[in-house]
């Protein structure tokens, strides 16, 4: 038990709160060399999409034309078939159109991508 008491100690023999609260912004380093540091520009992101209706398709669309790529979590519509297919024929046409792909990568997960980038559709597996 004395190896919990040890850190409690030294908060408690003078250092202050704000001392044990300081922390490194690891948004704010840059290192030299290194490729697309967060203050510079970059010309394609992985772009986090829920959808909840057909409308929102096309915006998720038009992410894919600008070169982004999109991980689109349909769990929200996994119970109305009609408008899964429907999406997906959105996604699929403007996947055609780019020169993209696009694959099912999870539970309610679909990956779209733009041109020049291409999903594998084998998993790499541990070895347990």
């Amino acid at each position: 038990m004395a190896f919990i008491k040890k850190p409690f100690r030294r908060l408690a023999e003078g250092s202050s709160a704000a001392e044990a609260d300081t922390y490194i912004d690891l948004g704010e380093l840059s290192f030299e060399g290194e490729g697309g540091a967060l203050g510079e520009p970059v010309e394609h992101l992985v772009k986090v999409a829920e959808i909840y209706r057909y409308e929102d398709a096309a915006d998720l669309a038009t992410h894919v034309y600008n070169g982004n790529i999109v991980l689109v979590d349909y769990t929200s519509l996994s119970s109305d078939e009609l408008a899964l297919k429907r999406i997906t024929a959105e996604l699929k046409s403007a996947v055609r159109d780019c020169g993209g792909d696009v694959a099912v990568v999870g539970k309610n997960m679909l990956l779209v991508t733009p041109a020049g980038i291409k999903i594998d559709r084998a998993k790499i597996k541990g070895s347990f």
